[in-house]
């Protein structure tokens, strides 16, 4: 499920943001953006998503701008002084001419820094931590309000699947006199006018009708139809089971299209709702890719 979150927390050393950002995927999924200084809080981070998080793709962002007391330097005087001496050793064995840039040494990662400020204190790591617990609250809030909706669609969809399997139900009961009639046509065609046995045109249409019900598998379809409305009720992850759940009623559809080519007019409608029932468990599928 898609979402995003984003939390700031104001401390005396300074401002912290933290962003997430959701996209649907078949796993967790962690991508971290942070500066060197916080490295040493991913694990802790990380171990925090996943406590809240199952699934997704998430790309999160922490910055922290430190504030500098009045009239602190930043530069790194440590760093600087072993630049600028490699710099003249290096111009000294080489015989090469030339000044330090000292624009290009301030670009340097960590020069405007103090070796001091590397290191996170336990008072920072904390309200980082909060911070990102607080946009894991509000991710989760949103990812919850997506799937509500998207719970909503899929009911919609079962609604429609019963009342489809409620009409082939229907169609299905006039199904024996219908093979009666079509069996009696095609043995008369074959017989050219000899005389026919009720009793035999009757067991053998029962026979064949038997071969072709579909009472089980409207039956099947329906229970399964319930199960998955009975899963979004009850929450929770559903993942596998609920894809399982999905083929499963699919394969019941399939089923009852390949028994329905010898009903005649009948066996067009039963297929022309099969492949409606087909469509609509195809667009639970689609749907469900988002639920986690």
């Amino acid at each position: 499920m898609t979402g995003f979150a984003c939390a700031r927390r104001t401390i005396p050393e300074g401002e912290i943001i933290v962003s997430i950002k959701s996209v649907n995927h078949r796993g967790l999924d962690l991508h971290f953006h942070t500066p060197p200084e916080l490295d040493a809080i991913e694990g802790e981070l990380r171990n925090l998503l996943k406590q809240s998080v199952t699934r997704g793709h998430l790309q999160i962002h922490v910055s922290f701008a430190r504030l500098m007391e009045a009239g602190a330097a930043p530069l790194n005087r440590p760093m600087l002084e072993a630049y600028m001496r490699a710099f003249h050793q290096a111009a000294q064995e080489y015989g090469i001419s030339g000044a330090p840039d000292l624009n290009a040494a301030l670009r340097i990662p960590g020069m405007l820094a103090s070796s001091e400020e590397r290191e996170l204190s336990e008072s920072v790591s904390h309200a980082i931590l909060e911070a990102a617990a607080e946009s894991i609250t509000v991710l989760n809030a949103a990812r919850e309000g997506e799937g509500a909706a998207t719970a909503a669609e899929i009911l919609e969809h079962c609604a429609a699947i019963c009342a489809l399997v409620e009409q082939m139900k229907e169609i299905r009961a006039g199904a024996t006199p219908a093979f009666q009639n079509r069996l009696r046509e095609k043995l008369g065609e074959l017989l050219r006018g000899t005389a026919l046995d009720p009793q035999r045109v009757a067991q053998e249409a029962a026979i064949l009708a038997d071969r072709s019900d579909i009472n089980e598998e409207l039956v099947r379809l329906s229970t399964h139809t319930a199960q998955l409305e009975q899963m979004l009720s009850a929450g929770g992850e559903l993942g596998k089971r609920l894809d399982f759940l999905l083929q499963e009623m699919n394969r019941e559809a399939n089923t009852v299209l390949s028994k329905t080519g010898g009903l005649g007019d009948l066996g067009l409608t039963i297929t022309e709702l099969a492949l409606r029932a087909k469509s609509e468990i195809d667009k639970i599928r689609e749907q469900s890719l988002n639920l986690e």
